[in-house]
């Protein structure tokens, strides 16, 4: 016998409707989607109506027209690109090491009292320090090479989903534990399929968070020391205070934040499609 949310309790099925569909849905959500773009293009209007009239000079903030010119010249240059494949390869660096310490740690704080007692204290005090105030130190430590970022992608990462797993462990249905336990089930097999399936919902929450603070941290080192990346993009243009260059860099930040969050919740649906009714 197994434990197992799915297949437990078999919901009578609605008898299927034999009348027509109705049409009036599709609209009425195309026209929810829609609205939502109404606001950014106002903006975006606004921005160009403002630089075009010289209300917005361009030294201040370049008008849209020419950040999009700016970023088609760099794309075809290759610059963006190069930039994009650097910071990516930093991300998925840090992103690599930062997980796979929130997790292990989430696990031991969440499981032991013990772990609990020894790992939850230094990780709370750590994660309350700005990435500005690490940076010299790393810099010591590390130098100004691709360790410094990396370490600070890292812990962007790691934080979140240590918090996010350690909660998600010990919110567990004690039933569910404890009728594992009452089957039989040994303490390797009652973690692995009661107490880690409980904690998925919440750690893939940590997990949209650890993303996002990843590009964070990205753009706090590569702005420092850097010599490569979308973060040096933007110093070096600023020296020469090319306001185009910099924002097409913070809008690849932000297509780059907004994809991975995405592919995320792609996951999230795809990985708690158990949990549907």
């Amino acid at each position: 016998m197994s434990i197992s949310t799915t297949g437990v309790l078999t919901r009578a099925r609605k008898p299927e409707a034999t009348g027509p569909p109705r049409p009036a849905q599709r609209p009425a959500s195309r026209r929810v989607s829609l609205r939502r773009w109404i606001s950014p293009v106002v903006l975006v209007a606004a921005w160009q109506l403002a630089s075009s009239t010289g209300v917005l000079p361009p030294e201040k903030l370049s008008a849209p027209w020419t950040v999009l010119t700016s970023a088609f010249d760099l794309a075809r240059t290759g610059e963006l690109g190069n930039a994009f494949v650097v910071s990516l390869g930093r991300v998925g660096a840090g992103f690599a090491i930062g997980a796979v310490a929130g997790v292990l740690l989430g696990i031991v704080a969440g499981l032991s009292r013990w772990g609990e007692a020894l790992v939850d204290p230094p990780v709370q005090m750590l994660r309350t320090l700005p990435f500005l105030g690490l940076i010299p130190l790393f810099i010591l430590w590390f130098g100004i090479g691709e360790e410094t970022k990396i370490v600070l992608v890292a812990l962007g990462v790691a934080f979140p989903l240590y918090l996010n797993v350690h909660s998600g462990i010990r919110t567990a249905d004690a039933r569910l534990v404890e009728a594992a336990r009452a089957l039989g089930f040994t303490r390797g097999e009652r973690l692995w399929h009661v107490i880690l399936p409980g904690a998925l919902p919440q750690a893939l929450v940590g997990l949209r968070q650890s993303l996002g603070l990843a590009w964070l941290a990205l753009i706090v080192g590569e702005t420092v020391n850097a010599d490569a990346g979308l973060g040096y993009l933007i110093n070096n243009a600023r020296e020469f205070l090319r306001t185009d260059v910099v924002v097409v860099g913070l809008i690849v930040y932000a297509i780059l934040g907004l994809a991975t969050d995405a592919l995320v919740r792609l996951l999230e649906r795809r990985a708690l499609r158990w949990l549907a009714p």
